[in-house]
């Protein structure tokens, strides 16, 4: 374990079963900071088969007086997200996972085992929720408007009119997109009752997060499908647009369960022994992460 002056933390990923499923990959995975990922598992006698997946990273990278300006470094930042991501995409392949945020830190195994053991029974139930379930994510953008084309005026309209007409002819065409993208969002939530277990809405996408996409995303949704329904559901949704040009769909995933992981809140520690910043781990949400690989949201973290 780690003592008060050691040179690593424990870096903790997701909440997992600590399943034989797992023993082909482990040896060889690595995350953050290019360090091994292991399993932290409570002792046999607590309830709740449930482990931490973690990395022991260096505290000189990682440490709370650090992690501000690291946050900052976009190439860190970018390098560390996608370390992140892809442990948890590598276990979710061939088990089910809870993904926490990324930077969950705590000071050492001893304090991570703490958080772990009294919430693995709820870790556990969560667990049972999500298996043999994907995420899936589904966007609509309204693709905009032609510019006015004055050209397609009557013969005997002036500059004026014709301009006029040109603009009120591209504002029905934008409004008809609307109406479009309502349509499709319509058809969506009916297949989604057929097919999804869960649908989470996040807020549409904009900014650096939209820049690569035509037109405005007015719906950014993620679904919780079982794998056995996930063909037909992708098809499904694919089908249902087919006859709306006036929108773009985006679909992605499989993912692991990003946006539908519920964890439950950490339990109390005595103060004479937590961390004045210690903090909930939480999951975090596809929604605010760009394709093809979705990374933690923000650049907050958790330090425990």
């Amino acid at each position: 374990m780690n003592g008060p002056a050691a040179a690593t933390l424990t870096y903790v990923y997701a909440v997992t079963p600590p399943t034989p499923a797992l023993d082909d990959v482990l040896p060889t995975l690595t995350g953050v900071a290019g360090s091994r990922v292991t399993l932290l598992v409570p002792v046999p006698d607590d309830t709740g088969p449930v482990a931490f997946a973690i990395s022991d990273v260096p505290r000189a990278d990682f440490g709370e007086e650090v992690l501000p300006a690291r946050f900052e470094d976009l190439r860190w930042l970018e390098e560390t997200a996608r370390a992140h991501h892809r442990v948890i995409e590598t276990l979710a392949a061939r088990t089910t996972v809870l993904p926490l945020r990324m930077a969950t830190l705590y000071q050492d195994h001893t304090r991570a085992l703490r958080a772990l053991q009294p919430q693995s029974q709820e870790f556990a139930t969560q667990l049972a929720r999500l298996a043999a379930h994907t995420e899936y994510g589904v966007k609509i953008y309204v693709r905009p408007a032609g510019a006015p084309d004055t050209g397609t005026a009557a013969p005997s309209a002036g500059p004026g009119k014709a301009y006029l007409q040109a603009r009120r002819a591209q504002r029905d065409a934008h409004e008809d997109h609307y109406r479009q993208a309502r349509t499709a969002a319509d058809r969506i939530a009916e297949i989604a009752l057929r097919y999804a277990a869960d649908r989470v809405t996040h807020p549409p996408q904009s900014g650096p997060l939209a820049a690569a996409s035509v037109g405005e995303n007015v719906v950014n949704a993620a679904f919780l499908v079982p794998d056995a329904e996930a063909d037909a559901f992708r098809r499904a949704v694919q089908a249902a647009v087919e006859d709306l040009p006036g929108i773009l769909l985006e679909t992605t995933g499989p993912w692991a369960p990003y946006s539908f992981t519920a964890l439950p809140s950490a339990p109390e520690v005595p103060a004479s022994e937590a961390p004045a910043s210690e903090a909930p781990p939480s999951a975090y949400s596809a929604s605010e992460a760009p394709t093809p690989e979705p990374p933690p949201s923000g650049p907050g973290h958790e330090f425990r």
